[in-house]
Order: C-alpha cells, then structure tokens, then sequence
C-alpha cells in the first residue's frame, strides 16, 4: 500500500467560481476539507475548516452555482462551514474529490486549499494511482510531492496540522527551536516564514497544542 502527497494547480483561464474561493480568495488563508458525504443522487454534503473571514466564505459559497446551502460555526480558533453542493454545478470540485468513488484507492483528508492550490493524500495500490492521475481534468496540473508507504496514525497526526502551521514546525524544527539548549528564537522562525515574530509564535502555539491534544487523547 503506498501514499502519495501532491499538490494540484488549475489553469487560472479554467478556474472555477468555487476553487477561487477556495483557493485564492484573499478572505481565506486556508480552506481544508474535513468530511464529504455523497448521497445516491451524487448531493453533497462537506465540511470544511476555514482560516480567515468565515461571512466572507459564506457569503461567496451561497453566491456559487451548485451550492444549495452553507451553515457556519466558530469553535476556539476555527470556523467550520457545512455545504451542500450539487456536483452537477461544481463539477472541477467533484473531479478532484471523485477518488473516494473509484475503486483501489482513497483520498485522505484534510483536503487543503491555500494560495492557489489544492494539496492531499491519497492511498492505495500503484495501480489504481496511476489511473487516478492519468484521468485527472485536463484544467488540472498536479505535481507528486512524496511518494512512500502507508504510515497510518503518524499521517494522522501530521495532517491535524493546517500548511502554515506545519512550515511554521518545519522551520523551528531545522533552526533549532526545539532544542535543548534552545538554538533558535521566533523572531528567526518568522524570518523564514517571512512575517511577524507574534504571528509565528502564534501558529507554534497553535500546532503544538494539536499535537499534544493528539498525544492524550491516545491514553
């Protein structure tokens, strides 16, 4: 069983209504894709996690073709969106997330949308990935970032985190930050993150307590 990790661009000329929301409004950091359920009749139902203005995204979604209705939520530091969307209407949205409807794979989630471009993991036999990226859109262009075994919770954890939050670990992590003694401060992690030290420091803190809320929630 193998994973791949890959990002997927859309030819700017092709992008529709709904992947400019997701992916390159300037309302939204990060948009990711935590739940899809597909009835019989091919309606779905999706939750996403959203960082940025949240009316904003609302606003945009109810104004989508395909989409039928949006209901949002704060919770903590995240907003929650539940969409209903008729693939029909959306139908670059459906081919992307078509995989967990086409046999000897499963796309992973979080599905995240950031700057432009959609990143997310799929699992399954050599095969079946082949198929899945050979009959991707033609709008599409998709690059293989990793390509490896099947790690099971270890992903899990990974992926708990959203992009910036995990560049921001990256960079303490290669700097030193976490080491004893410490080698690095926030202000050079914010450096490489090109933004304040308050901001990187936020999205630490952000990512640590995912990861120690993972950790407990083991025992």
């Amino acid at each position: 069983m193998r994973q791949i990790r890959a990002t997927a661009r859309v030819d700017p000329e092709a992008s529709p209504a709904f992947f400019d929301l997701l992916a390159n409004s300037p309302d939204i950091e990060e948009a990711r894709v935590l739940e899809v359920n597909t009835t019989v009749d091919g309606v779905e139902t999706v939750l996403f996690a959203i960082d940025g203005d949240t009316d904003a995204f609302a606003a945009g979604a109810a104004e989508t073709p395909g989409v039928e209705s949006v209901e949002v939520a704060d919770y903590d530091d995240t907003s929650y969106a539940l969409l209903v969307m008729r693939p029909l209407e959306t139908s670059l949205f459906d081919a992307i997330h078509q995989g967990d409807r086409l046999s000897g794979f499963v796309v992973r989630t979080p599905i995240i949308y950031r700057d432009g471009a959609m990143h997310g993991r799929v699992v399954g036999d050599t095969e079946a990935l082949q198929r899945a990226f050979d009959d991707s859109p033609d709008a599409m262009d998709i690059e293989v970032e990793e390509v490896g075994r099947f790690r099971g919770r270890l992903d899990e954890l990974e992926t708990t985190l959203s992009e910036r939050q995990r560049e921001a670990v990256d960079a303490a992590l290669a700097l030193g930050y976490y080491d004893q003694p410490r080698r690095a401060t926030q202000a050079d992690v914010a450096e490489v993150l090109d933004c304040s030290p308050q901001t990187a420091g936020t999205h630490l803190r952000k990512a640590e307590s995912k990861v120690m809320r993972a950790v407990l929630a083991e025992f």
